[in-house]
């Protein structure tokens, strides 16, 4: 079956117009992702019922803070990705069709996947892992019905997919956690294989599109770190999507190339947690991480502790998810 997105051309070679690449890939060979090749002459994907894993996680892991908080979510993961971070946690299932071309996991049905949902009491379903954008087929079909059986849908994503592609989920998704990996292009082409812009403007079209959105920045000491890019991306946040939009800052631990690489103190942490409330950002918390201040919401309004945070555990300080037991303040979010 033809995968999504592709155009075939006169000469043999196919466009993949699923992400921001742009692929053009001759005859046999695959794209970027190592998951979308061209079959004599015809765009299909190597994914489209691929798993590599589900389980059962808080929501609170993906990290979404204002979505659904306290409650699990399903989550499936695919094989390959547009991006190549030097850094990527998931780079077995991530970069290894890319680099080896083999493509590992089972197949597995849509129905079969939101009836696991199901079964396991989950509220939502999150497609994560691996980047979502490059088993679009899987996660189309799965969110639709999952959507009619009353389960949210959640991406957690480079945000590096077409606009056609973002478009076609707008009724499939409710949220997104967008990697914002970095705030300059050249970090952007070096460190990931992508670029900064096509994320830029993502972000700004799920707010569009009425998708709860949720912001990631992984901090690497002296790569992406300096005040002057963090004070920008912050920027960014606040005018762009919002003042009101979190964002999670979050530990850099060692792996894949960059196994020699200094990992992110906590003190750091809080300190780019304090930039970021200083720019003017509501919701601003720390990750992969114990910090006595770094996972607790507080309220716009009046700087009370609304929500307490240890690792995944959950406390609700009013007797209702949502609104500052001090004042009364309904804080912005997904909280039924």
């Amino acid at each position: 079956m033809p995968a999504a997105f592709g155009e075939s051309r006169d000469d043999g070679t196919v466009d993949c117009l699923l992400c921001a690449h742009r692929c053009r890939i001759p005859s046999g060979q695959r794209g970027r992702c190592g998951v979308r090749a061209n079959l004599r002459g015809t765009l299909v994907s190597m994914v489209e019922k691929v798993i590599t894993g589900t389980a059962l996680d808080p929501m609170e892991k993906k990290p979404l803070y204002h979505f659904l908080p306290g409650t699990r979510t399903f989550s499936v993961g695919s094989a390959g990705c547009n991006f190549s971070c030097l850094f990527c946690q998931n780079h077995e299932i991530s970069r290894g069709p890319a680099e080896d071309g083999k493509v590992t996991g089972r197949q597995v049905d849509a129905d079969i996947l939101v009836d696991l949902a199901r079964r396991n009491c989950a509220e939502s379903m999150a497609f994560t892992y691996n980047e979502p954008t490059v088993f679009f087929e899987l996660v189309f079909s799965t969110a639709g019905l999952a959507r009619k059986q009353g389960l949210r849908t959640i991406l957690v994503t480079n945000g590096f997919m077409s606009e056609d592609c973002l478009v076609s989920l707008q009724r499939r998704i409710n949220a997104a956690n967008v990697d914002l990996k970095g705030f300059s292009e050249s970090f952007y082409r070096k460190y990931c294989g992508g670029r900064l812009q096509p994320v830029l403007d993502n972000l700004k079209r799920m707010k569009a599109l009425g998708w709860w959105v949720e912001v990631t920045t992984l901090i690497i000491p002296g790569v992406n770190d300096g005040s002057d890019e963090l004070r920008e991306a912050a920027r960014f946040i606040r005018d762009e999507l919002g003042p009101d939009t979190p964002w999670h800052l979050t530990a850099f631990r060692k792996a894949y190339h960059m196994t020699d690489h200094p990992e992110t103190p906590v003190g750091q942490l809080e300190d780019c947690w304090a930039l970021a409330r200083g720019e003017g950002l509501h919701f601003v918390y720390v990750g992969n991480v114990i910090s006595a201040v770094g996972g607790n919401t507080y309220c716009p309004q009046c700087n009370a502790v609304c929500i307490e945070r240890q690792g995944w555990h959950v406390r609700f300080k009013g007797a209702s998810a949502g609104i500052c037991p001090a004042c009364g303040y309904v804080l912005p979010g997904v909280w039924r």
